[in-house]
């Protein structure tokens, strides 16, 4: 088989959403359809996840399976999907339907003029997410390009895009384990174009991202892609210390020509409390880097392949380690 667009689709619990996703590509993407494999990881799952695509797998000879060793993330699963997919180019895309199908065509028809190496989905209306969900998410957006060195996430946009060889190939050069997929594509983009689409709500499941994973998420995005946290302790640092020395020379002043006071208790636990906690901020951005140091140090695999199945596997069989 020759296929030209691989579908790149990390899965995590997702048995109810299997076979309607195949459905809904074969329907929607029927014109380009010879043109498509579909290349599932399962990033994990502890449901039936597994023996459903399987089962898919048997019916359909263009669906594949990466099965890794155990739930690593979504930014690990697509870097595998990334890692061993065989299409000149790749879309990846969420398989509960809100990355919409009929996008990927759109995706397809500008990739085939042969002017981009990156077709990105924009989402116009998000509201099917919550208000705090939306705010944060602006906010966010706006706070990584405001400090990223170079690199500038489009508003509103998502892991849901396609990319060519030429892309493909540079994000497989790129070993740090620390991932954060968004500002890794953007970093490499090459020549790149939105399209606009609406997001839908999901219909079946629930999402696996909570609050605290996306505040992590976010923490790792803007600290892989920028030094200012711990760059701007130096000029808090001389603030700090020219406020000192401007309150210095007052005392200093004040007692030469008003004579000797008794300093006040609540002022000087006041500046030992504030002093104390800002060295504790900055002693915890250090951390967050020294601990991202010592993960990228030990080089350990991203992922760990439990098995591949479907034609994938009749590829990787002479690969003597399929870890990554």
């Amino acid at each position: 088989m020759n296929h030209d667009l691989t579908l790149v689709v990390p899965v995590y619990n997702e048995q109810e959403n299997i076979s309607t996703f195949i459905e809904a590509i074969k329907s929607e993407l029927v014109s380009i359809y010879h043109h498509i494999d579909i290349l599932f990881i399962n990033d994990g799952s502890t449901d039936n996840t597994f023996n459903v695509i399987g089962a898919e797998i048997e019916k359909n000879d263009n669906i594949s399976l990466i099965d890794l060793a155990k739930n690593f993330g979504k930014e690990a699963a697509m870097t595998a999907g990334l890692k061993h997919a065989r299409g000149d180019a790749v879309v990846i895309m969420d398989v509960d339907l809100q990355d919409p199908p009929s996008v990927v065509l759109a995706f397809f028809e500008l990739w085939c003029t042969g002017k981009y190496d990156t077709v990105y989905g924009i989402r116009v209306d998000r509201s099917a997410d919550t208000r705090i969900k939306r705010c944060t998410a602006g906010g966010f957006y706006k706070l990584f390009n405001l400090l990223s060195h170079g690199t500038k996430l489009p508003k509103s946009t998502g892991d849901f895009r396609l990319i060519n060889r030429k892309v493909i190939d540079a994000l497989n050069q790129m070993p740090e384990r620390n991932r954060f997929m968004k500002g890794m594509f953007a970093w490499s983009a090459f020549r790149a174009i939105g399209v606009s689409f609406e997001r839908p709500e999901r219909n079946i499941g629930q999402s696996k991202f909570n609050y605290w994973r996306l505040w992590n998420f976010a923490l790792d995005g803007i600290l892989s892609f920028t030094s200012w946290p711990l760059r701007v302790w130096s000029y808090i640092g001389f603030g700090i210390s020219f406020i000192a020395f401007l309150y210095a020379s007052h005392i200093l002043i004040d007692t030469l020509f008003l004579g000797v006071k008794v300093p006040g208790y609540a002022s000087i636990m006041s500046v030992i409390l504030f002093l104390g906690g800002v060295q504790l901020i900055s002693l915890g951005v250090i951390g967050e880097y020294i601990g991202r140091i010592f993960t990228e140090i030990k080089q350990r695999p991203i992922y760990l392949i439990n098995g591949i199945s479907g034609y994938y596997r009749n590829r990787n069989k002479n690969r003597n380690t399929p870890n990554e």
